[in-house]
């Protein structure tokens, strides 16, 4: 039995809207949007009885997705948006993307801030990270050449 594929990579957010807003920005389109409740959701989640509303997005590729949840019940129990890179976890996702510096001018219209600086490894890469909404930690890669 082999790994066929990751599927997705789930971020949970307070306002849904507004990073599907700044996801679409980015690049990514909208597959769906659904209401996941019931008892057999929580007994995938091991959450019980939850509801969740969901958005599915979906790179240009067709190859990546991100599932973006905002929990209505039960309550979220932490926030990691402000821990630093180095912090345990899953913390960043990084897209590769085909102008950086055009990439940060729409992303900062959507409220993305610059974590430290665009640093350029070798003749390979463009790179920086970006808090996005909620202070999601996302980085940015550029190829050169």
């Amino acid at each position: 039995m082999a790994l066929k594929r990751m599927d997705n990579m789930g971020i949970v957010v307070e306002d849904l809207d507004a990073a599907i807003d700044f996801f679409l920005e980015l690049g990514f389109a909208i597959e769906g949007r659904a209401m996941i409740e019931g008892e057999w959701a929580g007994r995938v989640t091991g959450l019980g009885d939850q509801q969740v509303e969901i958005a599915m997005m979906c790179t240009p590729d067709g190859h990546s997705r991100l599932e973006l949840s905002h929990f209505l019940a039960p309550a979220i129990v932490a926030d990691h948006s402000k821990d630093p890179v180095n912090a345990l976890g899953y913390l960043r996702v990084m897209f590769t993307v085909d102008d950086i510096d055009e990439t940060l001018e729409r992303l900062s219209n959507r409220g993305a801030q610059l974590v430290g600086e665009v640093v350029q490894y070798q003749d390979t890469y463009r790179l920086c990270y970006i808090r996005g909404p909620e202070g999601l930690l996302i980085g940015l890669a550029q190829e050169l050449g």
